[in-house]
């Protein structure tokens, strides 16, 4: 029952008539029973959100490589309560599932360790104690994987560029530039490039098609690099450095409004024109893979993790998310909010639940920056729960698995 109910029950009692009844405490006892439902849950705290947990392909629990271990898995989630499974299956363009298309050797491993496929097993296993499992797949970035099989299949011509034709991998080569900027130092897929997408495409179709169990897909690292310290946009960067000047995104855009981005006439509107064309580059990706994987499996739940300062996402990594979620070509955003900075972790979370998007929005908290303090991982979780996201999802499993005391915490708040 909400508030607004009880209002109108109030105003439409005989309010002077009640008032000369002679068990006027009754009706006290009454008004306070429904102020008590009123309240979400009765207790006068909100429905706590879902809550889950990243885990890596590279974590030191190995999950995937043995039915026991995730078996162990399943028991600690249940435990602490958390109902929503994100595993990463896609890494530096290396498969950890069952493909055709990618580099399976990680996968091959599994196989041979866990002596099963233990994908199909922790869906099952999961599902089995009402537990969600979403894959989860890093997309344009290639780490530092310079051999990555989509280089060898079509050249380095599909890796992005910042305006001074570099990659954001430094590999130890410093210039004159990086005195003053901080690069990501991986390497970056172009999604200005009609073969990355397609690409990139398939293998988010081939996960589908192979285990239609999950019940979602999570699209990680669906964005341009970021820099330190950054610019709000292209009209700065002669201050500043951006990236999407690989040759087949510039011929594109210039074809598609006869400009070219290094050597244009510097004006907000042509700016504005360069800014948006490579945010349309990933919004087309965002939207070819969700029809795609929604077309082999329309009850997937498709999510992508976001930064989280709105104006970075809009302006920087040129993740334009706010459109994703109106044009329904996602469900939900994660925002990686990640800091050490208990209350900055509370002003981006603010910031960005927006009410036409509160029930589309997840907040991720960075509990591998707070391993040595538990209680600053309490404090954030916390805080996160009063705020009441429609989800939490902790980064990461390793920092849950072994700590009892959290455990302890989780299964109390969730």
């Amino acid at each position: 029952m909400q508030i607004s109910l009880l209002h109108t029950i109030f105003m439409s009692m005989n309010i002077p008539f009640l008032l000369k009844i002679k068990h006027i405490t009754l009706f006290a006892v009454v008004l306070a029973w429904l102020a008590f439902l009123s309240a979400p849950d009765g207790l006068g705290r909100s429905k706590a959100p879902s809550l889950g947990v990243w885990i890596t392909v590279f974590t030191p629990e190995k999950v995937l490589y043995s039915t026991k271990n995730i078996d162990l898995l399943i028991e600690k989630c249940k435990k602490s309560g958390i109902n929503d499974i994100y595993i990463q299956l896609y890494r530096m363009d290396k498969a950890y599932y069952d493909s055709k298309i990618a580099d399976r050797s990680p996968f091959d491993s599994l196989m041979r360790s866990a002596g099963r496929d233990p994908i199909k097993y922790l869906i099952n296993a999961a599902h089995k104690n009402n537990i969600k499992v979403y894959a989860w797949i890093n997309l344009l970035s290639l780490a530092q994987n310079e051999k990555a099989g989509i280089i060898n299949k079509f050249g380095d011509g599909v890796l992005t560029l910042d305006q001074y034709g570099r990659t954001p991998l430094i590999g130890g080569k410093k210039d004159q530039l990086d005195k003053y900027y901080i690069r990501e130092d991986q390497l970056f897929l172009e999604p200005g490039d009609k073969r990355v997408r397609n690409y990139l495409v398939s293998i988010a179709s081939e996960i589908a098609r192979n285990y239609p169990g999950f019940d979602g897909l999570q699209l990680d690292y669906i964005r341009y690099p970021s820099i330190v310290p950054f610019a709000p946009g292209s009209r700065f960067y002669t201050h500043s450095i951006g990236y999407g000047y690989s040759p087949v995104n510039l011929r594109n855009f210039k074809a598609a409004t006869g400009l070219d981005p290094k050597n244009m006439t510097p004006s907000r509107e042509n700016y504005k024109k360069w800014d948006d064309w490579r945010r349309d580059q990933v919004t087309s990706l965002v939207k070819e893979i969700s029809e795609t994987v929604k077309g082999t499996n329309p009850d997937w739940q498709i999510s992508v993790t976001v930064v989280p300062s709105i104006e970075r996402t809009y302006t920087v990594t040129l993740q334009d998310w706010t459109k994703w979620l109106d044009k329904e070509l996602i469900d939900y955003v994660v925002l990686m909010n990640y800091t050490d900075d208990n209350y900055l972790m509370e002003l981006y979370s603010r910031s960005v639940m927006f009410p036409r998007f509160r029930n589309k929005v997840h907040v991720g908290m960075g509990a591998f920056l707070l391993k040595d303090s538990t209680d600053d991982i309490e404090a954030q979780l916390s805080t996160l729960r009063d705020l009441s996201p429609a989800g939490i999802v902790i980064f990461s499993y390793d920092d849950i698995a072994n700590n009892e005391e959290l455990q302890g915490f989780l299964a109390k708040e969730f």
